[in-house]
């Protein structure tokens, strides 16, 4: 028995006529007698006494009639709710992000969302990039904004933008100024995360390039604001994406120095697990992130950063399959 049969059956009941029931519906009446018959057989009752003026039911199918009652009632409120929260977005969502891009975007994110849906509980997550891997495969995280990795794993990525890498030092460390060549790294004093994280193997991949071994001054697994602090306290250089550094280099207290032969850039995108059914709205959330990736750069809130084209409406739809 399934909600069609109830259905059926308590269309029977109203109608009082197996053919008049029939004929409302637009069915063959040898059908309907038929899965009158089989729901009957299944259940071990009868539903229904029949004459030559119709049908009307039994003890049992009243009883069946008030089950069918409830879940039609079920069902239509069910419907009405989807009806009515169609365009309220997901009741609640979590978005992730590695601190620099956190930094930048989740204040203007966080007012975006909110805007659009109201009613949405939404969560923000700041963290490394092996951590956020780790919550997406875990489906603790939603989407992530962050860092295309060397080795993703089974993660999809849909490119947001390019960010320029920088060499930061101290501002008395003697570099001349303007841009640097990357093979200067070499004489550099670095304090880089370990070894898997994505600007350590950044720096390996370079200097294995250009025939030369970092000098790793200091490894620093904890945040970007721990790693500028060292650099503040001469214990070395970094390499970071030029906005990690904003206020610092304005402010005079670190230098920032584009590396150049070749341009050294990481591509920011969107990352979401491959295989999975993504919640509701997600390509919409998707969508608002990108613009407001793009109001930032547009505004040159977010420097040293070159935009990717957005995915085309139907290709991106096919990536963020809807549940």
């Amino acid at each position: 028995m399934n909600s069609d049969d109830l259905e059926l059956f308590a269309h029977v009941a109203k109608a009082g006529s197996i053919s008049r029931a029939a004929m409302e519906l637009g069915a063959n009446q040898s059908t309907v007698s038929r899965r009158i018959g089989m729901l009957e057989t299944e259940l071990g009752v009868r539903l229904f006494r029949r004459s030559g003026r119709g049908v009307w039911l039994t003890e049992h199918g009243e009883q069946l009639l008030g089950y069918a009652t409830t879940l039609e009632r079920t069902l239509l409120e069910a419907r009405n709710a989807m009806r009515h929260t169609v365009g309220l977005g997901p009741a609640r969502f979590c978005i992730a992000a590695q601190p620099t891009i956190a930094r930048i975007m989740f204040g203007s994110l966080g007012h975006t969302l909110k805007a659009h849906y109201p009613h949405t509980r939404v969560r923000f997550i700041e963290g490394l990039a092996s951590h956020i891997l780790g919550w997406l495969a875990d489906g603790e995280v939603d989407l992530a904004i962050m860092y295309v990795p060397e080795y993703p794993g089974a993660m999809q990525f849909d490119p947001l933008l390019s960010e320029q890498v920088c060499l930061v030092t101290p501002p008395d460390f003697p570099q001349p100024e303007g841009p640097v060549d990357v093979s200067a790294l070499a004489t550099v004093p670095l304090i880089l995360p370990s070894t898997h994280h994505g600007l350590r193997v950044l720096v390996e991949t370079i200097a294995a390039r250009h025939g030369f071994t970092p000098d790793i001054a200091l490894e620093c697994d904890g945040s970007i604001s721990i790693t500028k602090r060292l650099v503040l306290a001469h214990c070395g250089c970094t390499v970071l994406p030029s906005a990690s550094v904003i206020e610092e280099v304005a402010a005079k207290r670190l230098k920032c120095y584009p590396l150049q032969n070749p341009v050294i850039k990481r591509d920011v995108a969107l990352a979401w697990p491959q295989n999975r059914v993504m919640p509701d709205g997600l390509w919409d959330v998707a969508h608002l992130i990108r613009e407001q990736a793009e109001q930032l750069v547009s505004h040159g809130a977010w420097p040293g950063t070159t935009l990717h084209a957005a995915t085309g409406a139907q290709d991106a739809r096919r990536r963020f399959p809807a549940s």
